[in-house]
């Protein structure tokens, strides 16, 4: 080994950052094997310097301020884990580029809203921003996209990206329990994000789907454009009757090219039970990449945690201290175009769940709305109703969300449907 160390500094020691040092002090001697040159941490920064974090960080030099560390002349590679999609995680990273350093970060917040112009400032300092954990954990979806996949064109990107979410929903159909007391568990085990809206409003999944179509498909990360929806309006009946009919609730991004535009949605879908969506449980992460030459390639794994995104981190760490160095979005950010949003998204089969009232006619009237609008019904079941009310499920065949939401605010003048209608996209994987 004649190569000088690679020296980081770590700005961020909550659970990813202490897992990257305890990565670091353990497999200190693999890591030289595989690299060539010993990694060596310079510097660390968090918001208190007393807490007990269950790691040494007496070998290591302390600052209180994330900038100051990023210029430090005892540092090569600024590890960005902080996070926040602005305030001190994106100036640090900025003033980083600035010193000629190289920045590892697993914010996808900042990413997906900044992600452009970091990059643009990043490769004209002749610097590289490397960022597997920002994306489902510990599964190395940024490098088969980047690396693996690089001579294919992607046609879709399909994911199941936040663990809370699948475990909520997961959790909801094997013990029979209601959305509000799932999530009450998993906010209780520490599952949820301090604004939970982030996870059940589906914006964390939805950072991640916008980074991830920038590399599929060429174009500057435009989050703005991702339709979301969380998973806050489903009930344990439509976990029942999703699965009555051989389907699963998922939250799903799904992003892809079409002739109308780019396409990028994080919402909940059914997806059929025997697929490898449907089959996944509790908090594990898959993402699904389709390649015009390689096909269906599925990837699946921890989402999140110490161990797994701390993993992702190091992939990284290895890869500058290898010397591999990469454009952000797996092209020049001066290459990258802007994406035109699709204005309508491409068809498929929905799920509607209606309350009819008991009235002479009310299913014809349904039906007629329906019809209408040019929707026709592949299936329809209605189950055991009290003396006012029955619930009735249908799965239409493929049409528009335009479409979907026309009838839905046609069905409330139709003076025999209570309550709010559920329509759930049903995707095709």
């Amino acid at each position: 080994m004649t190569a000088a160390p690679l020296r980081l500094g770590i700005a961020g020691l909550g659970t990813v950052g202490v897992g990257v040092l305890k990565m670091i002090q353990k497999n200190a001697a693999l890591i030289t094997q595989r690299t060539g040159r010993a990694v060596t941490v310079s510097a660390v920064c968090a918001q208190s310097r007393g807490k007990d974090r269950g790691v040494d960080l007496s070998g290591y030099a302390w600052e209180d301020d994330p900038v100051v560390l990023a210029k430090r002349d005892d540092v090569d590679v600024f590890v960005e884990l902080i996070g926040g999609s602005t305030g001190p995680a994106k100036q640090a990273t900025q003033a980083a580029i600035a010193a000629g350093k190289d920045v590892i970060t697993a914010n996808k917040a900042m990413l997906a809203e900044h992600g452009h112009s970091l990059a643009l400032s990043a490769e004209a300092a002749g610097r590289v921003i490397r960022y597997e954990a920002a994306v489902a954990g510990g599964i190395p979806v940024v490098k088969a996209l980047t690396e693996g996949l690089a001579g294919n064109e992607i046609q879709r990107v399909l994911g199941v990206m936040n663990g809370s979410c699948n475990y909520i929903l997961t959790r909801m159909e094997d013990a029979g329990l209601t959305y509000e007391e799932v999530f009450a568990e998993a906010d209780g085990l520490g599952y949820l994000e301090a604004d939970p809206n982030l996870d059940v409003g589906g914006i964390d999944a939805a950072h991640k789907l916008a980074i991830l179509a920038s590399i599929a498909f060429g174009t500057e990360v435009d989050f703005a454009s991702v339709v979301i929806e969380g998973i806050g309006a489903i009930t344990i009946e439509d976990i029942h009757a999703a699965a009555d009919m051989g389907y699963r609730v998922k939250l799903l991004g799904v992003a892809q090219q079409t002739g109308r535009g780019l396409e990028q949605r994080m919402t909940p879908c059914l997806v059929p039970a025997n697929s490898p969506f449907g089959q996944l449980q509790g908090g594990t992460n898959m993402v699904i990449l389709e390649g015009g030459d390689v096909g269906q390639i599925v990837l699946r794994g921890a989402g999140a945690g110490e161990g797994p995104t701390a993993s992702a981190v190091m992939s990284d760490v290895l890869d500058l201290a290898r010397g591999l160095r990469l454009n952000t979005f797996g092209q020049a950010a001066t290459g990258l175009v802007k994406s035109q949003p699709a204005m309508t998204a491409t068809t498929a089969p929905f799920y509607l769940r209606l309350q009819l009232l008991d009235k002479p006619g009310a299913l014809a009237k349904v039906a007629a709305v329906m019809g209408e609008a040019g929707v026709s019904i592949d299936r329809m079941r209605q189950y055991g109703h009290d003396a006012e009310q029955a619930p009735v499920l249908i799965v239409t065949h493929k049409t528009t969300r335009a479409a979907i939401d026309q009838i839905l605010e046609d069905f409330t003048k139709t003076q025999v449907v209570e309550g709010q209608p559920v329509a759930l996209r049903i995707e095709a994987v």
